[in-house]
């Protein structure tokens, strides 16, 4: 085994060691869940880390991979929630199962968050460095406020729309609200858990580490580091820099879709812009362009303010020291080294 590993590529030994890191970490949760050795207020948290961890993944595609700055990650995730939200209670009568149905669900979330993208992406990739992170940033707000405007109700004839107020969607007597304005996503069934969680994780990391190991990814590492010289010998921009922006943002859509399906009513202000900054540092913590680093960094970022809760009123202040303590320590020479050993890649690219 040992031997085998010596011969693996180093991106090959990275990708081995962040399965094998999200396969351990299922069946820990899964061994302490069924041992109820998980409190209520951890319980409830294992969906939202799973779904942050898709976002990390994801993000770190357009952040780590491509070397573009995205502040609108969570409008992206935004329209994947809702989407998926209003799909599944579509679909209720005409698929009685539960885990079919989120799987439908998120699909439908990735699909609209990907086409929103790609109304997105055209004007976007003009840019380059803070232009591109104010547009994306702009998005992110446009679509937190048209959802924050957006009734969507259903009865026995369809979906009923409107951005004026619930009375005029004109629905039957025994027609369901789903969104209704500024109170956001109302009578969610939760169909979201730990196992769905899992396998959307693996579902992004097979996508994303495939799509970085690919001929497309690395076309797109190498717009990053000299945009002149990969365009000298051919590479387009506009088309493999699309293909990741418009991947991220359907992994999003998916993430967005299982947290929804968590909760049993879900607000717009839960996607704006502070979500998206916390999961541009689960990136930067993590390291960029370092999957591994950004699941780890998601999980334990995720927790942090609950273990902190005891602190009360300095719980904040507290996660805020930690954060700058552990970007000295992963900024650390020495630091480094050990976490290029331990990741199987070289130094320089450690750096």
């Amino acid at each position: 085994m040992a031997t085998k590993l010596k011969r693996m590529t180093p991106s090959a030994r990275s990708g081995m060691l962040t399965y094998g890191l999200v396969i351990l970490a299922y069946a820990v949760l899964e061994g302490l869940l069924s041992g109820g050795l998980l409190s209520s207020s951890m319980k409830g948290l294992l969906v939202p880390i799973c779904a942050y961890v898709v976002m990390a993944i994801s993000l770190n595609l357009t952040v780590g991979v491509m070397g573009e700055l995205s502040l609108g990650h969570a409008g992206f995730m935004s329209v994947g929630a809702y989407t998926a939200v209003i799909a599944a209670a579509a679909m209720q009568n005409t698929v009685t199962s539960g885990p079919v149905r989120l799987a439908l669900a998120m699909a439908v979330g990735g699909v609209f968050a990907g086409l929103v993208s790609l109304i997105v992406v055209v004007p976007v990739l003009r840019l380059r460095g803070d232009y591109l992170a104010i547009v994306t940033l702009a998005f992110g707000e446009i679509i937190k406020n048209i959802i924050n405007c957006l009734y969507v109700g259903l009865d026995e004839t369809g979906l009923h729309m409107s951005m004026k107020d619930a009375a005029s969607l004109n629905m039957a007597a025994d027609g369901k609200m789903l969104l209704q304005g500024p109170m956001g996503a109302v009578g969610i069934q939760k169909l979201s858990g730990l196992t769905a969680g899992f396998l959307l994780i693996m579902v992004a990391l097979v996508v994303v580490l495939n799509f970085v190991n690919s001929r497309a990814g690395r076309a797109v590492m190498a717009l990053r580091d000299n945009r002149i010289a990969a365009e000298s010998v051919g590479i387009s921009p506009t088309r493999y820099k699309m293909m990741a922006f418009v991947t991220s943002a359907v992994l999003a859509g998916f993430a967005g879709g299982l947290y929804a399906m968590n909760f049993s009513s879900i607000l717009a202000k839960k996607f704006d812009f502070n979500t998206s900054i916390l999961i541009l540092v689960f990136v930067v913590l993590g390291g960029m362009g370092n999957i591994c680093g950004s699941i780890i960094a998601a999980a334990a970022l995720t927790v942090l303010p609950e273990l902190l809760r005891e602190f009360a009123d300095y719980r904040m202040l507290v996660y805020a020291v930690v954060l700058i303590l552990v970007m000295l320590f992963t900024n650390n020479p020495a630091c480094k080294a050990v976490f290029a050993r331990l990741t199987g890649r070289s130094g320089k690219e450690a750096a």
